[in-house]
């Protein structure tokens, strides 16, 4: 009886959204729970509760697809009588195709597990709490529970770090005539930002939530909306405290002293120089003897480099991107798709000056509609749904649009002729079922990513890039003559068009060249420095490589792309420095690609700021120059002698808002790569 009796009490903490009623047989629980991104339903979580004598028993079936792919794991768990798990299986497939073999087995002080970086044992002291590599998002409510039954809701983590626990607040939703009291929670530890998640009254699972992506009890759909918000008001209160802690406003001028200034109409750096700021702007930059005034505030730059702030050329900016890429140097993003609200609410807070952010160009996307369409931008099923999404987005002042997949090729012409009237530039995709000369003869000026022109020339008509076949196809390419009648055609027309082509080559090389195990090389300078769950998210494959003939294609692909990059520049073509991965770091990494195509290290500061900033038409920024915006950042090295040297930076000045990375990464669990610059404020 006392058996039973617990498991009726442990039905109450742990697994079940309804009452556990007592029996004499095997109590089984399943909750269901529908998956939604940006208001549209894209997949299922469902989960399996059996309750055992020593704790439980979890099954959770999870899927989603949007844009033509998406994660699905099956998941085995065991839990002991405190909620930890003991064991855990998980098998499935990555948002790209990755297959998942996933597990951890503990016994005494004994943990050991195996994912896609290899395996790991270790010896255990005290409870610790195992954080899946790939996993569905119910696994934060596993680990949230468990943190819910201690004392002071923290935990060590396997395979390193340490979990915690933060009660938020309450709150009530309305349901068939009855009032549904939650609680919001934040996890935090694993990662550089915090999970958020929902329960109700009895602590079983509501929700997890995103300001993008939700998974919520099935029949509170209704409710999503709401959710989305309180997850980016969590997130937006938590960077406005950053921004109030860690923005640094000096009154009066300051003078950055000892510094070399990157100039890149000339590709040199100066001369040692002191660089004066006053009112968000460059006043002047003066003799490095000259002395400081009363009433300056004056910065020691240790004879580095300032280099002006950075492009992120493909950017979708939420409001912890924004953050991560000013202190990266990236002090301006042009943002190629996203919500209409969250985008302009975001842009609005980083001009008041509530929240760190880059400056913002917003291209609008336009996506047809279609059983792997992309859910975000605006979705449109005819012709004159997508001419009215171009009269949208130049209501709301935006410069361009960006074309998806899904949208049908031949409205693209219409859409491209009122644009142009509209004085908006035309970029995108390629979409499917057409190619790329089709889309310049359309009107485009700029072609995205360099999958989208290459697969023209290995396709058949027929093959659909709605897929993961826009990715996976390019293991077709090392067969590819470079110098074949379709592929100069195609080159010939972007040249005699002035089509400009964003490559995004980082993303390339992580797709072809990341392997299970090894870390990633877009990573390596900076990995170390990053919490656990992002080390070892760089040593895992972005896609399945089942064979090493495929292994070999794939590597063959890179180097054919670098192969036709490198033609495009040779020809004149304007390439554009843009990630589609986030920005920050892997800008950095995007840059030093680019030196596999032939540029120098000069000519890639410039083409990062200078040139997107006239590509743009962006007069007030792109060097550092009197008069212009205050964007620059500092490094101690010079970067046009090894590049390398944008990786470690000591201060950002967003529009004369002065920033020190060393103060805020460790509040991101990120260890700082230098000193802060002296700072003193003259007042005698």
């Amino acid at each position: 009886m006392r058996v039973l009796i617990y498991s009726a009490m442990f039905g109450l903490l742990f697994g079940c959204s309804k009452s556990v009623e007592q029996a004499n047989e095997p109590v089984e629980c399943q909750d269901n729970y529908t998956v939604m991104l940006n208001g549209n339903t894209v997949g299922h979580l469902n989960v399996t509760t059996n309750l055992i004598p020593s704790g439980s028993q979890i099954k959770v079936d999870f899927d989603y697809k949007s844009n033509g792919r998406g994660p699905g794991s099956q998941e085995s768990l065991t839990l002991d009588q405190q909620g930890v798990p003991t064991n855990w299986q998980i098998s499935g497939n990555t948002t790209f195709g990755n297959s998942i073999t996933e597990y951890m087995h503990s016994l005494g002080e004994k943990a050991s597990w195996q994912d896609a970086t290899g395996s790991g044992e270790k010896t255990l002291h005290q409870s610790a709490l195992y954080v899946p590599q790939n996993s569905s998002p119910y696994t934060q409510y596993i680990l949230a529970k468990a943190l819910m039954q201690t004392e002071n809701k923290t935990m060590p983590a396997l395979p390193a770090g340490q979990l915690s626990l933060e009660k938020l607040e309450s709150l009530n939703i309305d349901t068939d005539g009855s009032k549904l009291n939650l609680m919001t929670y934040a996890l935090a530890g694993a990662n550089v930002n915090p999970d958020y998640l929902v329960v109700d009254s009895k602590q079983q699972f509501f929700a997890f939530i995103t300001p993008q992506y939700i998974v919520i009890r099935q029949g509170f759909e209704a409710e999503e909306a709401q959710l989305r918000q309180l997850s980016a008001k969590y997130s937006t209160d938590r960077l406005e405290a950053f921004q109030s802690e860690f923005a640094h406003h000096y009154a009066g001028v300051v003078r950055i002293r000892n510094v070399r200034v990157f100039e890149p109409q000339q590709l040199v750096v100066s001369e040692p120089v002191s660089v004066l700021v006053k009112n968000g702007r460059i006043e002047r930059i003066a003799a490095l003897e000259e002395p400081a005034t009363i009433g300056e505030t004056e910065i020691d730059g240790g004879g580095g480099t300032l280099v002006p702030g950075l492009y992120d050329m493909h950017g979708h900016v939420g409001d912890k991107d924004a953050l991560m890429n000013v202190l990266a140097g990236v002090t301006s993003i042009r943002d190629m798709g996203n919500s209409l609200p969250v985008l302009g609410e975001l842009i609005d807070k980083i001009e008041a000056g509530t929240l760190v952010g880059p400056r913002i160009t917003r291209y609008g996307m336009i996506e047809g509609k279609s059983p792997s369409n992309n859910n975000n931008g605006i979705l449109v099923e005819t012709q004159e749904q997508a001419l009215a999404a171009v009269k949208t987005y130049a209501e709301h002042g935006f410069p361009g649009i960006k074309i998806y997949n899904s949208m049908k090729g031949e409205w693209v012409p219409a859409m491209a002729e009122l644009a142009k009237t509209l004085d908006m530039r035309v970029s995108g995709h390629v979409p499917a079922f057409s190619n790329a000369n089709q889309m310049i003869a359309a009107g485009y000026h700029e072609l995205t990513h360099i999958n989208q022109i290459m697969l023209g020339w290995v396709l058949k008509p027929d093959e659909d890039t709605r897929t993961l076949l826009r990715l996976t196809a390019l293991d077709r390419l090392p067969q590819l003559d470079l110098n074949s009648e379709p592929v100069q055609h195609t080159l010939q027309l972007m040249i005699d068009n002035n089509i400009a082509h964003e490559p995004t080559m980082a993303i390339h090389e992580r797709l072809l060249l990341s392997r299970n195990g090894e870390m990633q090389a877009g990573a390596i300078d900076y990995i170390d420095h990053m919490p656990p769950a992002v080390q070892r998210s760089a040593k895992v494959s972005m896609v399945a490589v089942s064979s090493s003939e495929q292994d070999v294609a794939y590597r063959g692909a890179y180097e054919k792309i670098v192969a036709t990059l490198k033609m495009m520049k040779d020809r004149g073509i304007f390439l554009i420095p843009g990630t589609d991965l986030g920005g920050a770091f892997t800008l950095h990494r995007e840059l030093e690609l680019f030196q596999q195509l032939g540029y120098s290290a000069a000519e890639l500061l410039k083409l990062g700021s200078y040139d997107m900033a006239n590509y743009l038409g962006h007069s007030d920024r792109g060097s550092i120059e009197a008069g212009k915006l205050a964007d620059f950042f500092l490094v101690p090295g010079n970067p046009t002698e090894d590049l390398k040297a944008i990786k470690t930076i000591s201060l950002v000045s967003r529009g004369g808002v002065f920033y020190y990375p060393t103060e805020v990464y460790p509040k991101l669990g990120i260890k700082p790569f230098t000193d802060k610059p002296l700072v003193r404020e003259l007042t005698q």
